[in-house]
């Protein structure tokens, strides 16, 4: 049951380790235990009792919850993201400009692709005014 204990382990280490957090671990591998103990009880192989067991346990985020454990505020990557798009999409017309200058300067087509490129930018600035 190594693996149970492993498994229970992993989803546990963002959580600060007290008193209540390893009773809590103790049961819940308990738990688990008895659960994998019964399926092979009705015909499981071990491993695929185990297997069964994690898999039927789930995530613990309600559990984290309980004993008070903060998420991790997201970021807010909106701006950047603007930023980024406005430079990027600039040095990729730059570079669509000197293209169509350099090689046919009497037929003007880079305005086509620049049109498309301004899509990125723009819709950037959409999902930073949503989010301030």
């Amino acid at each position: 049951m190594k693996k149970l204990k492993n498994h229970i382990d992993e989803l546990f280490k963002d959580i600060p380790s007290n008193n209540e957090t390893v009773m809590v671990k103790q049961e819940i591998i308990q738990n688990l235990e008895e659960k994998v103990f019964y399926l092979m009880e009705h015909g499981k192989e071990e491993e695929d009792a185990i297997n069964k067991a994690i898999v039927e346990f789930g995530d613990i985020e309600e559990l984290k919850k309980e004993l008070g454990v903060k998420q991790p505020a997201k970021k807010n990557m909106a701006r950047l993201n603007l930023e980024f798009s406005i430079w990027g999409s600039g040095l990729i017309i730059a570079f669509f400009v000197f293209i169509n200058l350099y090689y046919t300067p009497n037929t003007i087509w880079a305005i086509y692709p620049i049109f498309a490129i301004l899509w990125w930018p723009l819709s950037m600035y959409f999902v930073w005014s949503r989010k301030k």
